[in-house]
């Protein structure tokens, strides 16, 4: 066994999510990190927040991955005095490598929504918004699925109630609980703006999220169409799993010497909710389905 160095480690990371399928305005790749360090122990999580650098100074990580990026928009400062510079301060500190796979890990193959449609158990037959530099037509923006039997919408929300991790929003459901639904379009992080690629697909459901009042309205009374959204935290958190097993895979073949692990801190920024007092029957589905899971059965329940 051998001990990597962040620069291979790097390399590796960059092959399964290279920086330049990232969209013009992100900001993905290596924030922090001497490229000569030695790697034993990495962290993957969706969030860089100080939360998460806590995590990944106590568990002795040298590099930290996660999907959203520390500086999306640039800076001009990293004082310890604020919150970014803060976290900067302590991975540099603690010699923690961060990098940052964002709109490349979403349209990879596979991707974040790869991931997403996994956790369901829904099977992925292509993207929803296809990568037109992909001649094999895998890559690409969010997935087309289908269910091995059809299910209800209320079924469906139940299912991504217990199979992602636990949120104070739940899931949120709009559209007839007990139509059917044969197949769905699924899109890790923000979805609001695909609603014409989901028209198109014809699929029965949308799962997503971040859905605003005046799109999603639109969506449903143009067509039957059935949303799912659910906490943009918890529609990214099985990429990690995913993103965590590539990297594993990838150790083993090179045989180093490299843990890895993944992030159980709910970094949602939601903390709890109140149902309203004397629901409508029209809002018992999403009452039920925003109850959260135990911790039992969510992955992303704290420890």
């Amino acid at each position: 066994m051998s001990v990597p160095r962040l620069s291979e480690v790097i390399a590796a990371l960059e092959n399964l999510w290279p920086a330049e399928r990232a969209e013009s305005w992100d900001a993905v790749g290596t924030v922090v990190g001497d490229p000569d360090q030695e790697v034993t122990r990495v962290l993957f999580a969706v969030d860089p927040v100080r939360e998460i650098v806590d995590e990944a100074v106590k568990l002795g990580a040298d590099l930290l991955v996660t999907h959203h990026p520390l500086y999306l928009r640039g800076t001009t400062t990293v004082a310890a005095s604020t919150f970014k510079g803060r976290v900067v301060h302590t991975l540099i500190k603690n010699d923690i490598a961060l990098h940052v796979a964002h709109t490349n890990a979403d349209t990879a193959d596979p991707g974040v929504s790869d991931a997403l449609a996994g956790a369901l158990d829904l099977r992925v037959v292509r993207p929803l918004v296809p990568d037109p530099t992909d001649p094999e037509g895998r890559r690409g923006l969010g997935r087309i699925c289908e269910l091995d039997h059809p299910v209800t919408v209320r079924e469906l929300a139940a299912r991504a109630a217990e199979r992602l991790p636990a949120t104070a929003q739940g899931i949120r459901v709009a559209g007839d609980p007990e139509a059917l639904v044969r197949s769905v379009a699924v899109s890790g992080g923000s979805g609001d703006s695909l609603f014409d690629q989901v028209r198109a697909a014809g699929v029965d459901a949308f799962l997503t999220s971040d859905l605003r009042h005046h799109p999603a309205s639109e969506a449903v009374l143009r067509s039957p169409l059935a949303l799912l959204d659910a906490a943009h935290w918890a529609t990214e958190w099985p990429w990690c799993e995913l993103a965590a097993t590539q990297l594993d895979e990838i150790s083993d073949r090179h045989g180093w010497d490299l843990r890895v692990h993944v992030s159980k801190t709910v970094t949602d920024p939601w903390t709890a909710h109140a149902a309203s007092a004397h629901p409508s029957p029209a809002t018992t589905l999403l009452t039920s389905a925003s109850r959260p899971p135990s911790s039992s059965n969510s992955p992303g329940a704290p420890n």
